[in-house]
């Protein structure tokens, strides 16, 4: 309308060189026009080392599908660093990230937020969602491999009279087994989930949980998946973990997998795929604004070597999706880690999470 636009015109001139916007930040900071913005609702530990942070979303925050994922910015010494988090909360509910203490980003989040924190985003994204039809499923997980999968679960369980999932997830103890209790409790109340855990660590279970393996779980043969869920070539299947844990679960099924493409495997991954050998010599790396340098070798990522030598390189998903580290490359050629491919022109936008040296290399920032 005329009289809106009028009065925001008067509202700029009044404010100049800020923004109406930026003093409505002051007041309600997801006010913000500029940057997708949620501020932290509730913290929940949830084991030693992982913490559950329920945030909620401002004004273009996209409702999240159960398993995907969103970039997560917070101001670490008044930098700003993203990272690429697992929305662990239910689809149709204000999303949660839940986050171990590893790394530089993650212990911040993981230790020191608190309500009232505001976190900066970008809208959720990923395919690793539930089936379009109702059918039965196979989850498997280790680790922080958990997080996408609880999404889907509290999701699809309590909905679903007819659901039908198996959840298998590896955990080092009892202790270090994201939302066990819940998991256990969703399968007392729900008949349509079965959960089993398994420990690698003897002892890692009390007496009678017949739970302790002591082992990892083995997935170069069908013997520990036969026996924790013997219709396994039937289901649907999710596999989300370390990488090792997914190119065992990816090989079986190619070699021991049904025929039917409706049961078969589908992994989220949360590191790159990288070819193996492809390493080379890698190169001393100079990152021209920052008056730095470092000596990386052939499997060294750029974005790496970067952060280990003190240089603010910019990032998301650190795996070769999203683009957020995209930096020109000034002189020098770059090795693509998952395909061996050597390239690079002045001028070019590299992408720093997959790409190593191959040679010295100059980057500008």
């Amino acid at each position: 309308m005329p009289q809106i636009r009028a009065l925001r015109r008067v509202a700029s001139l009044l404010t100049t060189p800020l923004s109406p916007e930026d003093f409505l930040g002051l007041v309600n900071p997801l006010s913000s026009t500029r940057q997708l913005r949620g501020v932290v609702t509730r913290v929940t530990r949830e084991t030693p080392e992982s913490t559950t942070i329920h945030f909620r979303p401002g004004k273009g925050w996209n409702a999240h599908e159960a398993g995907q994922w969103a970039r997560i910015g917070v101001e670490i010494d008044g930098v700003r660093q993203w990272r690429s988090y697992s929305l662990s909360a239910a689809a149709g509910h204000d999303p949660a990230i839940t986050v171990t203490a590893i790394g530089v980003v993650s212990t911040a989040l993981a230790r020191h937020t608190t309500v009232g924190d505001v976190l900066f985003l970008d809208t959720p994204q990923g395919d690793f969602t539930l089936p379009e039809h109702p059918r039965p499923l196979l989850m498997l997980t280790a680790g922080s491999g958990l997080t996408p999968v609880m999404s889907m679960i509290r999701t699809l369980v309590p909905r679903r009279p007819d659901a039908d999932v198996v959840l298998v997830h590896s955990a080092r103890t009892r202790e270090d087994a994201l939302f066990h209790d819940e998991l256990l409790e969703l399968a007392d109340q729900f008949p349509g989930l079965v959960v089993k855990h398994w420990y690698t660590r003897e002892g890692a279970a009390p007496a009678g949980a017949g739970e302790a393996h002591g082992r990892r779980l083995d997935l170069e043969t069908t013997t520990d998946l036969e026996s924790l869920c013997p219709d396994w070539r039937d289901r649907a299947a999710y596999a989300c973990g370390p990488a090792d844990f997914l190119d065992a679960a990816t090989a079986l099924w190619e070699r021991d997998g049904a025929d039917d493409e409706h049961a078969g495997l589908t992994i989220e991954r949360f590191a790159p795929v990288l070819l193996p050998g492809t390493g080379g010599e890698g190169g001393l790396v100079t990152f021209e604004k920052s008056d730095k340098e470092f000596d990386a070798p052939g499997d060294v990522t750029l974005l790496d070597a970067g952060e280990e030598c003190g240089v603010v390189m910019p990032s998301g998903c650190r795996m070769g999706i999203c683009r957020s580290c995209l930096t020109p490359l000034v002189a020098g050629k770059v090795r693509d880690l998952r395909t061996g491919e050597v390239h690079g022109e002045e001028g070019d936008l590299i992408q720093t999470c997959i790409n190593a040296a191959a040679g010295p290399v100059h980057l500008d920032i």
